[in-house]
């Protein structure tokens, strides 16, 4: 089959698109007309309260990324040197590259097959009195087993910081992600279910932990009336940065999340027909969920049987001008983090046979009918072939 591209590359079906209408457009439009706030303007607070709300916590910041998100929460929690983190390797490079950011050690704790998230047992084997911190990653928009993983880390009197990057909207029994560890981090880059492009945001029901992000985002900077908007000179009371989200991609987030749940069905409904029109090749495993859950499919990863016949599949994909990639390989196995801290395969079993198995499909809200149907003929080329 051949289809249009509306891409001016070489991807007649890409990994992602970004979901957006006239909305969109206007908010963003009615900013750059008034000619003034495109920083510090009242779409921050607009923004964060929006997500407050949504998600069902007390209080929300927002930051320029992801990345930013989580460097300022442990910043604000004070970990440090000495202090250790036990995170997942089967996560994005930010998750551990954050720790050392704050001079403290990531600690890699293997995952479990279900959720792909933190193995609650393989924590317990971690935890010294050196670690402060639990910190899993909820992968592909399906929450970890977050409910044990919290145990563990009471138990333990741990702080749980959770790398929600990809799980907004996401739920466990009901609840929001974001409403049961003691803080979480969303991630708003530009391949997320809600995306600005670049942002990022930290929810918690701590005021504490709240004014001290609100500090490190801007200078140390004490405001209480906006910056740009305050004749009189600001006091600076700690060392900061400037991790600010702007006006613009505030005012696009606000836009996002009015529809995030329209964006969610749909990505489901595509997710389930590709299911349903694949699940006949038993050499694939689909992202499932427990009824407990409920999975946004920020991506929809599949499992083969090894990593030969994974990366032959991905070869035809491309071949075929499809997008596919492999999420994740192993932090630990990196060559940065081999060097520092003398890492070798082995280590952790189960993340590192996942990450030879997983490749991660296009999938999209707005994706037509002849992108999926062009992707499902050409995994069945594959198949049928081989």
């Amino acid at each position: 089959m051949t289809i249009k591209s509306e891409s001016v590359d070489k991807w007649i079906v890409p990994l992602y698109k970004i979901y957006t209408d006239e909305e969109d457009l206007g908010l963003i439009t009615r900013i750059i007309k008034r000619g003034t706030q495109w920083a510090i303007g009242p779409e921050i607070q607009e923004f964060e309260n929006a997500i407050r709300d949504y998600v069902g916590c007390n209080y929300c910041v927002t930051l320029n990324s992801g990345t930013s998100a989580l460097h300022a929460t442990l910043l604000a929690y004070g970990l440090g040197k000495d202090d250790d983190v036990i995170i997942p390797s089967f996560s994005f490079v930010s998750t551990a590259n954050s720790v050392l950011m704050v001079n403290a050690k990531p600690v890699f704790a293997d995952i479990e097959e279900n959720n792909f998230g933190l193995d609650p047992s393989s924590i317990e084997n971690k935890i010294t009195e050196k670690t402060k911190v639990v910190m899993p990653m909820d992968y592909g928009g399906l929450p970890c087993k977050l409910i044990e993983i919290k145990k563990v880390a009471d138990d333990h009197g741990l702080i749980l910081i959770e790398d929600a990057a990809e799980a907004l909207g996401s739920e466990i029994n009901g609840k929001k992600i974001g409403s049961i560890s003691d803080s979480s981090i969303f991630s708003f880059c530009g391949n997320k279910v809600l995306t600005t492009g670049e942002g990022g945001a930290v929810v918690t029901n701590s005021e504490k932990i709240y004014e001290k992000i609100k500090l490190i985002r801007s200078h140390g900077r004490l405001d209480k009336v906006a910056y740009f908007d305050n004749p009189s000179e600001s006091d600076y009371v700690q060392i900061g940065y400037n991790w600010r989200m702007s006006s613009i991609t505030a005012a696009l987030g606000i836009s996002q999340l009015q529809k995030l749940d329209k964006i969610i069905s749909m990505r489901q409904e595509n997710a389930r027909y590709i299911t349903s029109k694949l699940q006949k090749y038993t050499d694939i495993k689909f992202p499932t969920q427990d009824k407990n859950y409920r999975h946004i499919y920020q991506m929809y990863t599949i499992r083969l049987p090894n990593i030969e016949i994974r990366n032959k599949l991905q070869s035809h994909l491309t071949k075929k001008r499809i997008f596919s990639k492999v999420y994740f390989n192993p932090i630990h196995l990196t060559s940065f983090y081999k060097e520092k801290y003398g890492l070798k395969e082995g280590l952790l079993p189960i993340t590192e046979k996942i990450s030879q198995q997983v490749l991660t499909l296009p999938l999209y809200p707005n994706m037509s009918s002849e992108e999926k149907n062009y992707l499902i003929e050409s995994i069945s080329e594959f198949f049928e072939s081989h």
